[in-house]
């Protein structure tokens, strides 16, 4: 198992598909995006994978807007999710981001953090006193969330990668996808990674990720100050393409 503090006998969580066999057997043309079908996706899906860093963010921008346009869960996010976690062993991601020598693999954990967050219990608390029904059996945001167990099959290696960037952007979306009840166990392991954030970060929603965790499962935190948070603006760091540019 990924955790050496797990118990004998513990649940395994599942195995994600190739990502191979998610790019080449999902009927994209079906599956709604923001912006009609999701037939170009494959096609952005496989920019992801160029040499080109500057390429491969562009990539991961374009599918910000195709299947998390304000923070919106569609047909099509699900497997691009699974697409995406599906690649962050591959060779591809520790590419450097220009201007920052910071591995494509953080951003591509950062992205998958902020999308497993438009379905996290906190997010889906705060729409569903505007929408009723938003979380009901059937919908896309209740299947999304089944996933979490998958994905953090997918995420929970970086916990320990030599990159600060590759590790913390782990962190924040192992800590949101464990929500989910199967993952409890995995919880008192992720506290202190969760306490690591809160000793070294200074990005606020960053911060509350963390704080929100501990707190949910239990821990003492009240020697920690929460950050001040807006309505809709308390999501994990989103890192986007703005930072490619050179600094002035």
């Amino acid at each position: 198992m990924i955790h050496s503090s797990l118990t004998a006998g513990a649940p395994r969580e599942p195995d994600l598909p190739p990502y191979q066999v998610v790019l080449a057997e999902t009927d994209w043309r079906s599956l709604q995006t923001a912006f009609g079908n999701g037939e170009c996706l494959p096609e952005v899906l496989a920019r992801l994978l160029e040499p080109d860093p500057k390429v491969q963010v562009t990539a991961l921008s374009e599918l910000s807007e195709l299947v998390g346009h304000q923070n919106t869960i569609y047909e099509a996010t699900a497997p691009v999710a699974t697409y995406v976690a599906g690649i962050l062993t591959h060779p591809a991601t520790m590419t450097l981001r220009p201007y920052r020598s910071v591995p494509i693999r953080a951003t591509l954990l950062n992205w998958l953090a902020s999308m497993v967050y438009d379905a996290s219990d906190d997010f889906v608390d705060r729409v569903g006193q505007y929408f009723p029904g938003f979380l009901a059996p059937g919908t896309l945001v209740a299947g999304f969330r089944d996933l979490r167990p998958m994905l953090y099959r997918a995420v929970a290696p970086f916990l320990q990668d030599s990159h600060e960037a590759v590790r913390d952007a782990a962190c924040l979306a192992a800590l949101i996808l464990a929500e989910h009840p199967a993952l409890a166990q995995h919880r008192d392991h992720l506290a202190v990674h969760a306490r690591r954030i809160l000793d070294t970060s200074s990005d606020a929603p960053d911060r509350r990720i963390a704080w929100k965790a501990l707190e949910a499962w239990g821990h003492d935190v009240s020697e920690i100050e929460p950050s001040q948070e807006e309505p809709w603006d308390c999501g994990p760091h989103s890192d986007g393409r703005g930072d490619l540019e050179p600094p002035f």
